[in-house]
């Protein structure tokens, strides 16, 4: 273990092993609720789900099968609600059935194809009898895509391909810009689906927060580019300036891509030494991990960075980096990588999931947290002193902290504020200047315009913990990071209830 005392319980060790312990099998309340939520499948509507869990005590429930009570029931509520307002596409992701990546068109050899497509191509007409239609850039990617599937199909799911083809060319006339809020009760509808991610509404009120955090970053960084010798009209033009500068990137060769991982491994050692202050103590496998390379293979089919879990047998977890295009990806950018793949990030949280047990509608109606709790990991290492003294570091800091805060002002800006495509891409330009290294950003902007407050929830859930979790003083982070992440991922309302009972000094529940 590391650090001194118990980290899910602060008490004894034997607490501690029954806190680390999976969630379900103790007690026959949890048992019950288990059983519970594994048959709401079986029931049609979030409102018969709903209905279902209404009757359940939370007497003698675990605090991680309390977890899944609450968030069960709060996103069956908004699933209901949805429902009501969007009986469109695909209930509490888009209102679209069919998109350049969703669709039985993307499987013609499926044995039910023909049947599955002609469901879909029912569900296009009936989406664009309510005004429902794709955006036209997603429109003719779709488009696009099934005439390639249609190529190489025969018989009766080539048919149903090339009708549906048919139907999507047909609407093109009356597709528009994206942005669910310019669709029938959008905005309503958007509210809803961003509330779903983690909890949180009033996109309006979302994307002022988030474009003033974003505004304070490009301050800070426009001052450490200026102080580097960078120059630019706006933030996004010194930021290339500094991804360019030749002085700071790793040859692209063995030796580079090794130099590279070594120095990630560097930041890792550093961050390892930082935990004890920040948590009281973690089962071993969050920091028995390390920054591996990929295989010559992987690299050389410019697979993307992944990630292998650390588990209690002894399992080590690995985080593999990208690398193969090695010269987008200056020294300085890699730290704040580190503390955000591996140490506090994800090699923290994730395995203590993994350890929660949780049941799969938690994960549902918590979207937004894992990712939450990465960023924030980002900007704890920053508070903390990681890049102090440091400047090319902390701009490396700064410029992912943009990355994630330019993806949700534009997803708000899209679907709440209506902008149009090239408002989004201005602004990205403007204040980002450089992609992230795993994507372009049309890329960004397409699943943006897909994906509806996914990156909203994403930095709603790290705003609300570096807000709860973040500030304050540093004796009382470890106790304040247990009720965050202690029994798995959780909502907004379940992360104020169990951050008051620490601060009363009752014990999570």
């Amino acid at each position: 273990m590391i650090g001194r005392r118990t980290f899910l319980t602060g008490a004894t060790a034997a607490t501690a092993m029954t806190a680390l312990s999976p969630a379900y099998g103790v007690g026959k309340a949890d048992a019950a609720l288990r059983a519970t939520l594994d048959g709401l499948a079986k029931l049609d509507s979030p409102a018969a789900r709903l209905k279902e869990l209404r009757g359940i005590n939370s007497q003698g429930l675990s605090p991680g099968a309390l977890l899944d009570l609450e968030a069960a029931r709060e996103g069956l509520a908004i699933d209901a609600r949805i429902a009501q307002i969007m009986p469109f596409g695909h209930l509490g992701r888009s209102p679209y059935s069919v998109t350049p990546t969703v669709g039985a068109w993307r499987e013609p050899g499926a044995a039910d194809a023909a049947d599955r497509i002609a469901a879909d191509t029912a569900a296009i007409r009936a989406e664009a009898a309510a005004g429902i239609i794709l955006p036209r850039d997603a429109l003719d990617r779709t488009v696009a895509g099934i005439a390639k599937a249609s190529a190489g199909a025969t018989g009766s799911v080539a048919a149903a391909l090339a009708e549906q083809g048919r139907l999507l060319s047909s609407l093109a006339p009356r597709a528009g810009e994206p942005g669910v809020g310019r669709l029938p009760r959008g905005a309503n509808y958007f509210n809803l689906l961003i509330d779903r991610q983690f909890g949180g509404r009033d996109a309006s009120a979302i994307h002022r927060r988030v474009l003033a955090k974003a505004q304070d970053v490009a301050a800070e960084a426009d001052e450490l580019l200026a102080r580097s010798g960078y120059a630019g009209k706006t933030t996004g033009e010194r930021f290339r300036a500094a991804f360019r500068d030749p002085r700071f990137l790793y040859p692209d060769s063995e030796e580079g891509r090794d130099r590279a991982v070594a120095d990630m491994n560097r930041w890792l050692g550093r961050a390892r030494a930082r935990l004890p202050r920040l948590f009281d103590s973690l089962p071993p496998e969050c920091a028995h991990v390390a920054v591996r390379r990929m295989t010559p293979v992987e690299e050389a089919a410019k697979k993307g960075g992944y990630r292998v879990l650390p588990s209690s047998d002894g399992t080590p977890g690995s985080y593999f980096v990208d690398l193969s295009d090695i010269r987008r990806r200056p020294d300085w950018s890699l730290a704040s990588v580190v503390h955000h793949e591996l140490l506090p990030g994800h090699m923290v949280q994730m395995p203590l999931d993994v350890r929660a047990n949780s049941h799969a509608i938690r994960a549902e109606y918590t979207t937004g947290f894992q990712e939450g709790w990465a960023i924030y990991a980002e900007e704890l290492m920053a508070r903390q002193g990681a890049f102090a003294g440091n400047d090319r570091a902390r701009l490396g800091f700064l410029h992912w902290l943009m990355f994630r805060l330019c993806r949700s002002v534009i997803d708000t800006g899209v679907h709440g504020e209506r902008w149009s495509v090239r408002e989004a891409r201005e602004t990205l330009e403007r204040m980002q200047g450089e992609p992230a290294f795993f994507a372009t950003f049309d890329q960004d902007i397409q699943r943006v315009c897909l994906e509806p407050g996914a990156r909203v929830g994403e930095a709603l859930a790290w705003l609300a913990l570096a807000d709860r979790c973040g500030h304050g003083a540093t004796a009382d982070l470890s106790r304040r990071h247990r009720a965050a992440i202690a029994d798995g991922r959780l909502r907004l309302t379940s992360l104020d209830r169990r951050m008051l009972r620490n601060s009363r000094g009752k014990s999570i529940r």
